[in-house]
């Protein structure tokens, strides 16, 4: 029964990821999974994967429903955990889409227990049967929380989903505008809508609101390209491309580890209608320790 937690191990991860956006409370709930399920008199369980899918879940709605009210005190634009991810998961647009930071900051704003049956029902396919009895609720009860999330998330997901390709085309050339800091240029390349979320948490600088619309998005950014950062001089900075959550994106290293990491979202034009930019150090623990997520 050990080898079935093993076996499983990474879709538990997966599974908590997508519920709490943050590899330190998924890898937390893995462990809980765990003692859990050591703890419990597993000589009844057919189906050890349902069982700890279970578990997981609901020991992932427990710790949901604790972090959000922490949440609700975050200093400055919340956005998730960045993990690396394998270059073919940005070729597989719904794959890729389903662990974007766009799509788990869309998450944040279900319920938990619309989140929990979102997550299972459309990115892992489970019945709403299975998720019923997982959840210890009617299924009549669970469709409806399905169909309310999946309405949510419809009318807040980007009405066009690039692909990987249209993504790292995108990304080179907000780079090399951000590089050359002429607002002017980038302007050329940013949506005129654009949002621009940048999460330190209180402990780096950052923008302690939503930046939105081209001018301001240009502005701030030019603002802050080839000035010392947090102690570290731009000259001391190196810029890597990586894929995180599914799409191609831009690690800034310093001398002692990641700085920021940056993921831009590209409209049907080509132009970025988004920009996450992650600074807060706890949040880049994954990325420096070179952790994969688990799709």
């Amino acid at each position: 029964m050990g080898d079935a937690f093993e076996e499983h191990r990474d879709l538990l991860f997966a599974v908590a990821y997508r519920m709490l956006g943050t590899a330190a409370d998924a890898e937390d709930v893995v462990q809980d999974t765990w003692l859990r399920w050591s703890a419990a008199d597993r000589s009844g369980v057919a189906d050890p994967k349902a069982y700890l899918v279970r578990i997981a879940t609901n020991v992932a709605l427990d710790r949901l429903r604790s972090v959000r009210t922490k949440r609700e005190t975050y200093v400055g634009p919340w956005l998730p955990e960045p993990m690396l991810t394998s270059p073919d998961v940005a070729e597989d647009v719904e794959r890729s889409e389903s662990v974007s930071l766009a799509m788990l900051v869309v998450l944040e704003t279900l319920s938990p227990l619309e989140r929990a049956v979102f997550v299972l029902k459309e990115v892992f396919g489970y019945p709403y049967s299975e998720i019923a009895e997982a959840l210890d609720r009617s299924e009549t009860s669970v469709r409806q929380l399905g169909t309310r999330a999946r309405k949510h998330v419809q009318a807040r997901r980007p009405r066009f989903a690039a692909g990987g390709a249209e993504r790292r085309a995108a990304t080179e050339r907000f780079l090399d505008a951000v590089l050359g800091g002429d607002v002017n240029r980038l302007m050329e390349v940013l949506a005129p809508d654009v949002a621009l979320w940048t999460d330190g948490g209180g402990k780096v600088r950052a923008a302690r609101r939503l930046v939105h619309g081209a001018g301001k998005v240009a502005r701030w950014l030019a603002g802050v390209v080839g000035r010392p950062y947090e102690g570290v001089d731009p000259e001391d900075m190196r810029i890597r491309r990586v894929d995180l959550n599914g799409e191609p994106a831009l690690v800034v290293d310093g001398p002692q580890g990641p700085i920021s990491a940056v993921a831009v979202d590209p409209d049907e034009t080509g132009r970025v209608r988004a920009v996450h930019l992650i600074a807060n150090p706890d949040k880049l623990r994954a990325v420096a320790e070179g952790r994969k997520l688990p799709m």
